[in-house]
C-alpha cells in the first residue's frame, strides 16, 4: 500500500467532501445501532424514510423484542429485503435484552456478541455515538481499497479496516470512512463510476483497465 496513493485519497476526499457525516437519522443509541443494521444493501434516504415509523412503534430493545415479525415487516417493506430484516432487527433486540437488559454496550468486544452485529456494524455504532475513531469497511470502502490498490476484493473486511487505520493519522479517521462512503456513492460506483469526476486515476486499476480496453 503506497503512502503516496492514501495521501492523494486523502487530499481529494478533503477536497471534495469535507464536513460530511453519517446521514442516518436517529435519537439515540438503540436508534442508530438499528438504523445502521436495516442500512445493509438500501441506501440511508430510505432507511431515514421508514425508521421514524419504526421507532414510534418500538421506543427500546425491549419492545421490540416482542414485536411481531409481520408488523416490522409492514413498516419496513420499502427497504427491500424487508422480511430477514425484521427478523434480524427483532433478533438483534432479544440478544441486547437478554445479554445487557436493553442497554447497549459501548466496546466493540461487546457489542460483537449482539445477534448479526459485525465488526463494521460495531465499528460505525462506535464512531458514531462514542466517537471512537475507525474507519469501518462497507461495502464502497472495500470497492474504492480495491480499486487503488489497498486491498483485493477477498481480503476480510476488518483486516482491511486495520490495514487502512495505518495509513491515515488517527484524527482523520471518521472523515476517511464517512467520505470514502459519500465517495462511493456519488461518484466511484460499482458500474460506471464517473470517472471524470475523479482525480485519481494515476492510482486506479479501474481506469487503467478500461482506459486500456479503450484504447485498443
Amino acid at each position: 500500500m503506497s503512502t503516496k496513493t492514501s495521501r492523494a485519497l486523502s487530499e481529494f476526499l478533503h477536497k471534495r467532501f469535507e464536513g460530511v457525516k453519517c446521514a442516518l437519522d436517529y435519537r439515540n443509541p438503540f436508534e442508530c445501532l438499528v438504523a445502521i443494521s436495516l442500512s445493509a444493501q438500501t441506501t440511508d434516504k430510505s432507511v431515514n424514510k421508514v425508521s421514524p415509523i419504526l421507532f414510534n412503534k418500538y421506543k427500546d430493545a425491549h419492545q421490540l423484542s416482542i414485536a411481531k415479525q409481520s408488523d416490522v415487516e409492514e413498516i419496513i417493506k420499502p427497504l427491500g429485503l424487508y422480511r430477514n430484516k425484521a427478523k434480524n432487527i427483532i433478533s438483534l433486540a432479544k440478544s441486547l435484552v437478554e445479554l445487557y437488559d436493553g442497554e447497549i454496550p459501548m466496546e466493540l468486544e461487546k457489542l460483537t456478541k449482539l445477534s448479526g452485529v459485525g465488526t463494521k456494524t460495531a465499528g460505525v455504532f462506535l464512531l458514531e455515538i462514542a466517537n471512537v475513531p475507525a474507519i469501518p469497511v462497507d461495502t464502497h470502502v472495500h470497492r474504492i481499497s480495491d480499486r487503488l490498490g489497498f486491498s483485493k476484493p477477498d481480503m476480510d473486511a476488518y483486516a482491511l479496516q486495520k490495514k487502512l487505520e495505518k495509513q491515515f493519522p488517527k484524527e482523520e479517521w471518521g472523515f476517511i470512512h464517512h467520505a470514502t462512503i459519500h465517495f462511493g456513492r456519488e461518484i466511484c460506483h460499482a458500474k460506471n463510476p464517473c470517472c471524470d469526476e475523479c482525480s485519481l486515476h494515476g492510482y486506479c486499476s479501474y481506469f487503467k483497465k478500461t482506459s486500456s480496453t479503450k484504447a485498443k
